[in-house]
């Protein structure tokens, strides 16, 4: 599949940018962080917002909401470019592949679906298995294949006809491993449990918190620098994760042991949404206080923080290349700050 080969004319025009530098496109620095004012505020959803992410390679934004659409925007100029309807009832995570040629979207009507960019985002693929509300979704191996999370407490791996199951209540959120070999959920149940990709076995559990889990994080392998000096540790074998939870606080395990390695508190309500930035010196979180707050991870304090939205932070996402951070909101909203 060529995305660029059928593509509408907006996308060809940004491929043709990119190819010429004429799109904006800034190198990753350390010590980049996100700072107010937004630098644009993009609306539209009727309902709060569930989760946003950022196009790999263009200047596209997407979001999902309990509205039961997913609206993508650019960025750069705050248009809206399409609405994509097709789900019944809220739409709780979305995913771009690598690629950028497909999104993936899963809700409570119990469903996955698959959208084609280069087919006027038609949707090309709805995918059924699972028996309650699926609340993550992640591309992975290359975008071939598609890990996804429900309610039903099941983990399934799509277009290989192997689903496993772990956890004793709702399964909240997915994670990737850099390397492709670990997936991590996190669960109501108060547990992360990270798996073998291949096998399917359920290689360890890590457990701390004293609520819901809202979200687990791999860290990029560049945080491993600045994760030795904050715990004292000499070297770093396996993935290392992070996790945010309704307990107001973000956990830090080593993977393979299970072991909590650090605890970042600073958050008055529950926590929604973590991510790390690429060059891994620092970890952002988002929070039903309002705020977004930016950790350092080399000395494991709060750096910045502020009021990211008038009603409760639901998610964020930083942008793989650009320093650019999303951020969406009960309030209806998507923000997208720029990191200086």
């Amino acid at each position: 599949m060529d995305v660029y080969s059928k593509t509408p004319t907006k996308i060809t025009q940004l491929q043709s940018e990119v190819e010429s530098g004429g799109m904006k496109k800034t190198k990753n620095k350390v010590d980049l962080i996100p700072k107010p004012p937004e630098k644009i505020t993009l609306s539209g959803h009727r309902s709060p917002v569930t989760f946003v992410t950022f196009h790999p390679r263009f200047s596209y934004l997407a979001s999902c909401s309990e509205d039961a659409t997913i609206k993508v925007y650019d960025w750069e100029t705050g248009e809206l470019e399409k609405t994509l309807k097709g789900h019944t009832k809220a739409v709780h995570c979305i995913d771009f592949d690598p690629k950028g040629d497909l999104i993936a979207s899963c809700s409570s009507d119990l469903t996955i679906k698959i959208w084609d960019m280069n087919d006027d985002y038609n949707c090309i693929k709805t995918l059924y298995g699972h028996d309650h509300s699926v609340s993550s979704i992640k591309f992975y191996s290359g975008g071939e294949m598609i890990a996804s999370a429900s309610r039903d407490k099941a983990i399934k791996l799509w277009e290989i006809s192997t689903g496993f199951c772990g956890h004793s209540q709702w399964i909240r959120s997915l994670s990737i491993s850099e390397d492709n070999k670990y997936l991590a959920s996190c669960s109501s149940d108060q547990t992360i449990k990270i798996w073998d990709i291949l096998t399917g076995e359920c290689k360890n559990e890590a457990k701390g918190h004293e609520h819901v889990i809202e979200q687990v994080c791999f860290l990029p392998s560049t945080s491993h620098t600045f994760i030795k000096s904050l715990c004292q540790l000499k070297k770093i074998e396996g993935p290392l994760l992070v996790s945010a939870s309704r307990d107001k606080s973000i956990k830090l395990f080593d993977g393979l042991s299970g072991q909590c390695l650090y605890t970042f508190n600073g958050h008055d309500n529950w926590v929604r949404g973590v991510a790390v930035q690429p060059m891994g010196k620092y970890l952002l979180s988002v929070s039903d206080d309002k705020s977004l707050r930016v950790w350092d991870l080399e000395s494991g304090k709060c750096v910045k923080h502020f009021e990211a939205h008038s009603h409760f932070v639901t998610c964020i996402a930083i942008h793989p290349s650009a320093p650019l951070v999303a951020t969406g909101s009960v309030d209806q909203k998507v923000c997208v700050w720029e990191s200086r």
